[in-house]
């Protein structure tokens, strides 16, 4: 059974989140081994801090990576691809996704990733990306699994 591990900074605090969260946790488990590492968010009084904040962030991101091959940032300037593409891309592998805070990821963080993916131009709230991403590995394995439930 491959693994999937999502590293994302934040915890999700609204109950909305945390169940979406939790039912795709269990409509995977037959899938995927799934891991969700939660790191804590830096918080910022101010603009000037933003870049200090990603760093310590990114430092904290950095200690769950083991090997670039295999780690994707999700940030906006990754590529975009669609929902069978993904599932092409997470077949038969163990991938690290790494979801960043509300400023995102620091250059470390993207540079140390074997790729980067963007879901939309748009910006998400991460809680809310951190469920489109759960939802878009399950209905990658849905569709490679040839199961009816991607249309």
């Amino acid at each position: 059974m491959c693994k999937i591990k999502i590293v994302c900074v934040g915890k999700l605090k609204e109950d909305f989140w945390v169940k979406a969260k939790d039912e795709y946790k269990t409509r995977l488990c037959r899938f995927c081994d799934l891991e969700i590492v939660e790191l804590p968010d830096q918080s910022v009084a101010s603009d000037a801090q933003i870049e200090n904040a990603l760093k310590i962030e990114g430092q904290r991101i950095l200690k769950h990576i083991k090997t670039p091959r295999y780690v994707t940032a999700l940030c906006i300037e990754g590529k975009k691809i669609s929902s069978e593409g993904f599932a092409e891309y997470i077949k038969d592998k163990n991938i690290t996704f790494i979801i960043g805070g509300s400023h995102g990821l620091s250059e470390e963080v993207k540079a140390a990733a074997g790729a980067k993916l963007s879901f939309s131009d748009m910006t998400f709230p991460h809680q809310l990306m951190r469920v489109i991403l759960l939802e878009q590995i399950y209905r990658g394995y849905k569709i490679i699994n040839r199961e009816n439930y991607h249309k």
